[in-house]
């Protein structure tokens, strides 16, 4: 009888550990998939810049400087050998330089009427807000995988099979300042 149930307390355990790390690893993935989505559209905000920055290029000649910046910014943002954080922040200085791209069709009235200077425009912003969404969803995501990997007793396989904590994407100190508003 006794060891009916030492089988069965060991069974159970194996069940349990399995259990665990096919857990782990259905999360593990989940974290990953949500960062492709990021680079997806990543990818083709990288893909649309060049049409938006040749759009520009023909009406803000002497604008050279903004111009260089964000093609700067864009070539950055797939760098070999790049961590996520490093691609994240030539995401933060590429919208930072796209600003200043949109800002520049307040001083050229062509432009701002230019069809594919706004089809363009419109086409970034929906791809900045899938951007903000993908990270909303990546961070919710590397939540629930950081709470698994750090509850017990899943911790314990965890560590055993190797599952790290996931840092989650934050803003930039400067983008958190309060925004002047003048008038």
């Amino acid at each position: 009888m006794t060891l009916l149930i030492v089988g069965i307390v060991v069974v159970v355990l194996i069940l349990f550990w399995f259990a665990t790390y096919n857990s782990l690893v259905k999360y593990r993935n989940w974290v990953e998939e949500s960062w492709a989505q990021i680079d997806v559209q990543l990818k083709r905000r990288y893909d649309l810049i060049p049409n938006l920055v040749e759009t520009v290029k023909g009406y803000a000649k002497h604008e050279r400087e903004t111009l260089e910046q964000v093609i700067e910014a864009r070539n950055r943002m797939f760098t070999q050998g790049n961590s996520r954080n490093d691609e994240m922040e030539a995401n933060n200085q590429l919208s930072a330089g796209l600003k200043s791209l949109f800002a520049l069709s307040e001083s050229y009235p062509d432009l701002k009427a230019n069809q594919n200077f706004l089809m363009l425009q419109e086409e970034l912003t929906g791809t900045e807000n899938k951007i903000a969404y993908s990270r909303q969803s990546y961070n919710k995501t590397v939540m629930a995988y950081n709470i698994k990997v750090q509850s017990i007793p899943t911790n314990i396989v965890a560590s055993v099979h190797g599952f790290t904590r996931r840092e989650m994407l934050e803003t930039p100190a400067e983008e958190r300042q309060n925004v002047k508003v003048s008038f």
